[in-house]
C-alpha cells in the first residue's frame, strides 16, 4: 500500500509521522493498559501511569478501563464461555471456524453485552481519580491523536498537503493498522502458531506477529506467566514492549518488575507447576 502511493499520498515525511505514532499509541497499549495497567507486572510513579493511560488511548481501542476490564475478563474466562474474544464456541467444521475468527479479531466489538463491568474487572482503576478523569476524557484524547499528526505533517513540510498526509498515515492509517495487529493477538494467537506451554487456553506464539504488536504475539508465554511482564522469554524472541520496560527500570522509572524465571519456564513447560511468575527487583 505504501509502495504503491509513494510520492503521491505517502513520503519520508509522512514515514517519520506514521512511525512516531504507531509507537507511542502501540506503547501505550502495550506497556500501559496491557502489563502495567492490566497485569500490574512492574510498577511505576503515578504521573508516568497517568502517561501511559493517555497513550493507550491513542490507540482507540476503548477507553483504559474498558480495555482494563476486557482483558481481564478474556483471562479470567480464556477460551470459555464468558471470554469477550474467544474464537472457539462457534461449532465445528470450516465454516464455524471462519465464523469463530471473525469473531474473535474484530465481530466481539459489534455485539451486545460484551463490555466487561469495570466495577467489577478494573475496581483499582475505577477508584483511582485521575485515571476516571482519563477515562472520560475518551474522544478529547482521540482527537488530540487525529491533531498532532496532522501538525507534525505541517511542521515537517510546511504545507497543507503534508498536514493532510500526516493526518492520513499518522492518524487513520496508524489506527487501522494497530488495531488489525492487536485483533490479530484475540484471533490468530488463539487459533495457529506454537505452544510452548501446555496452558488451559488454546493460546499460541507467533514469531511474524511480534514486531507489529510490540511482543504481544508471544501469546503462549503471556498466558503460561500473565503477570511477567517480558513475553518474550528466550533471546531470540523478539520484545520491543519488555526492552521499554527494561530500559525503565535501567533509570529508576520501574520497579518490582515481574518475571518468569528460568525455573519457573521449565516446571511449566514440563507440565508440573502451574505456577505464576515470581516477582524480582
Amino acid at each position: 500500500m505504501i509502495v504503491l502511493a509513494w510520492e503521491k499520498f505517502v513520503g519520508p515525511s509522512d514515514l517519520v509521522v506514521l512511525f512516531l505514532m504507531y509507537s507511542l499509541s502501540a506503547f501505550g497499549a502495550t506497556v500501559g493498559f496491557h502489563r502495567l495497567l492490566t497485569h500490574r507486572s512492574f510498577q511505576t510513579y503515578k504521573p508516568i501511569e497517568y502517561l501511559f493511560a493517555v497513550l493507550g488511548t491513542l490507540s482507540v481501542q476503548g477507553s483504559v478501563v474498558s480495555w482494563v476490564s476486557d482483558h481481564r475478563k478474556h483471562h479470567a474466562h480464556a477460551d470459555v464461555d464468558g471470554d469477550p474474544h474467544s474464537p472457539y464456541g462457534q461449532g465445528t467444521g470450516l465454516i464455524a471456524s471462519l465464523r469463530g475468527l471473525w469473531h474473535a479479531h474484530a465481530g466481539w466489538l459489534l455485539t451486545d453485552g460484551h463490555q466487561a463491568d469495570g466495577r467489577r474487572y478494573a475496581k483499582d482503576l475505577v477508584e483511582d481519580r485521575g485515571m476516571m478523569a482519563i477515562d472520560r476524557a475518551f474522544l478529547p484524547i482521540v482527537g488530540l491523536g487525529l491533531a498532532v499528526p496532522f501538525a507534525l505533517g505541517y511542521a515537517l513540510t510546511g504545507e497543507l498537503a503534508g498536514a493532510l498526509t500526516g493526518l492520513l498515515w499518522g492518524g487513520f492509517a496508524r489506527v487501522f493498522l494497530f488495531h488489525h495487529a492487536t485483533f490479530s493477538v484475540n484471533s490468530i494467537c488463539h487459533f495457529f502458531g506454537r505452544r510452548r506451554f501446555d496452558t488451559e487456553d488454546h493460546s499460541t506464539n507467533v514469531a511474524w506477529l511480534a514486531l507489529p504488536t510490540m511482543g504481544e504475539a508471544w501469546h503462549n508465554n503471556h498466558h503460561a506467566f500473565p503477570r511477567a511482564a517480558y513475553h518474550g522469554m528466550r533471546w531470540w524472541e523478539l520484545d520491543i514492549s519488555a526492552l521499554v520496560i527494561r530500559a525503565m527500570r535501567r533509570v529508576g522509572l520501574a520497579w518490582n518488575v515481574v518475571q518468569a524465571t528460568p525455573a519457573r519456564q521449565r516446571e511449566k513447560e514440563h507440565g508440573s507447576s502451574p505456577a505464576d511468575a515470581a516477582a524480582t527487583g
